[in-house]
């Protein structure tokens, strides 16, 4: 049986490839393409693919172009986040806007965008299906993206808003990589659907440890500077609680600090947190994680296969719940 890291090993190599073979003029259109995808990240997406398509039954070269479209597309996304959300480091690294310039990162991420579909058309098992999911799941992303934007300015935002947004921005990504694995290997309707399901709560959990290592996570190890989301107010799962939770000096606290325009980062961050800590959103937070994982098994035990089947995958998540990054 493969393991977790042959299957890294495997795409990146692939990457390499892929990389070392593309265009290289016009040079700031190609450039910050191959600046962004070399970048580093953890690649869930594509081993996801890679390792649900072997675990249905197909060889893991069938599903190499689909998890390369998969790793381009998020990290086309990401590029664009960047630019919405000004930010300047990504993986340790200057952002590809801070690096170059706007103009030149929205076009080289639309490349990006086009150039994951390219990938994900040349799978030749159940192609149809395969670009419909990996299409459905492009689009539900931008959905994702605008309610994130639509909250930076509205005030009601709820727990059940926020679920939806991560379910469309992060969680069916996941989900999406998942199930284009288990159509190349030609797997059941009903598996497929199941394994899609595995992919969206277990990516409702992730992007709830992000939202949780943003504020308690060590920036040495996340790779961008923590308190991020406090600063600008990000309606997260930690905030949408703490202001639903907070009363008297906390909620008057709180309510100034997202109100305060010119302030110092460290004393808001130092402040909120203490918010945070005495509310134990904390701990509020990793019981939501451990919920969204619990029925993300649910459906990894209603797929077809054995355990020991399945057990590569498992080992894999259950390895992203205890990561610090």
């Amino acid at each position: 049986m493969k393991t977790q890291e042959f299957y890294l090993d495997y795409f990146k190599s692939h990457l390499t490839y892929f990389l070392d073979a593309m265009e290289t003029e016009p040079r700031f259109l190609y450039e910050p393409v191959k600046y962004a995808l070399s970048a580093g990240g953890k690649r869930i997406r594509p081993v996801m693919c890679l390792m649900s398509a072997e675990m249905f039954g197909a060889n893991v070269d069938n599903a190499i172009d689909a998890a390369l479209g998969l790793e381009i597309f998020h990290n086309f996304t990401l590029l664009h986040d960047d630019i919405m959300d000004k930010s300047d480091m990504r993986r340790g690294r200057p952002t590809v806007h801070k690096k170059w310039t706007e103009n030149i990162a929205i076009l080289s991420g639309d490349l990006m965008s086009l150039v994951a579909c390219k990938c994900a058309a040349k799978t030749d098992v159940n192609r149809e299906k395969v670009l419909d999911t990996f299409l459905q799941t492009a689009i539900e992303i931008c959905e994702g993206q605008q309610y994130d934007m639509d909250f930076e300015t509205e005030s009601d935002v709820t727990v059940d808003d926020y679920m939806k947004m991560i379910n469309l921005k992060t969680a069916v990504l996941l989900a999406g990589s998942l199930k284009i694995g288990a159509l190349i290997a030609n797997a059941s309707p009903d598996d497929c659907e199941n394994i899609y399901q595995y992919g969206r709560y277990a990516g409702l959990a992730f992007q709830l440890q992000d939202d949780l290592l943003d504020t308690y996570g060590d920036a040495a190890v996340f790779g961008k500077p923590i308190g991020g989301d406090i600063t600008e107010n990000k309606k997260t799962f930690l905030l949408i609680n703490a202001m639903n939770l907070a009363s008297g000096n906390a909620k008057s606290e709180l309510a100034e600090w997202l109100t305060k325009e010119n302030f110092d980062r460290n004393e808001k961050y130092n402040s909120v947190k203490a918010i945070y800590d005495n509310l134990k959103i904390k701990e509020l937070t990793i019981a939501k994680i451990e919920e969204c994982y619990n029925i993300a098994d649910s459906y990894l035990q209603k797929v077809s296969l054995s355990e020991s089947q399945k057990s590569v995958l498992r080992n894999y998540m259950d390895a992203m719940r205890t990561r610090k990054f």
